[in-house]
């Protein structure tokens, strides 16, 4: 069972989400916090496949709980949530290593397949927040060449996170074994001196291979 931890400060709104997630027979919602100083307690003392965070919360927002959940629990994946559509945020969010940025006019469809995506390793954007953040990648961006100890494959592999394909996705494009695709991608983060999958996702729209 994957368990969730939501946090959003308007408890109508909050619920809405929790019934929507619960619409999954694999996906609970096993702690709630109203705010991001709750979110952070809460997961000291529970363990949470995926924090799902409100941008914007009193006392503590989601950013600030993001980077603090981030250096905790690394291996803890966290989704964004929010109304505004705001490129800063999503630059600012996308830069700690979340897997996933959602607006909450999303659907129930969307927002179930941003977490198993996370959960595999893949990174989330809504349409509207990609249609922001990409030319924000790219403005005033000067590209030098990708990294040529990249191998061919590493680089097809590289393209593949930059679409925010999973692991899984990625084999079955590249026709290679789920193992290899990890083996590798490992291998990338450690030629390119980067942190996390949403970095190389980052560094692939940047160096345009998407």
């Amino acid at each position: 069972m994957i368990k969730i931890m939501l946090a959003e400060d308007q408890v109508m709104v909050r619920q809405g989400l929790k019934a929507m997630i619960q619409t999954d027979d694999e996906i609970t919602v096993t702690g709630e916090a109203g705010n991001g100083k709750e979110a952070v307690e809460l997961c000291d003392k529970q363990i949470f496949d995926v924090a799902i965070l409100d941008i914007r919360m009193p006392e503590m927002d989601g950013i600030e709980a993001a980077k603090i959940l981030r250096s905790r629990f690394p291996h803890m994946k966290i989704l964004m949530l929010t109304t505004f559509d705001d490129n800063q945020y999503v630059m600012e969010t996308l830069k700690l290593g979340v897997s996933g940025y959602m607006l909450k006019n999303g659907d129930t469809t969307s927002l179930i397949r941003s977490i198993k995506s996370a959960l595999s390793g893949g990174l989330s954007l809504e349409e509207q927040v990609a249609a922001k953040v990409v030319p924000a990648l790219l403005q005033n961006e000067v590209v030098n060449s990708v990294d040529p100890t990249l191998t061919p494959r590493e680089r097809d592999i590289l393209k593949c996170i930059g679409e925010g394909l999973n692991n899984k996705e990625v084999a079955e494009r590249l026709g290679l074994s789920v193992g290899t695709v990890k083996n590798q991608t490992s291998q990338i983060l450690d030629k390119l001196q980067l942190r996390d999958r949403t970095q190389l996702a980052i560094y692939s729209i940047r160096h345009r291979l998407v």
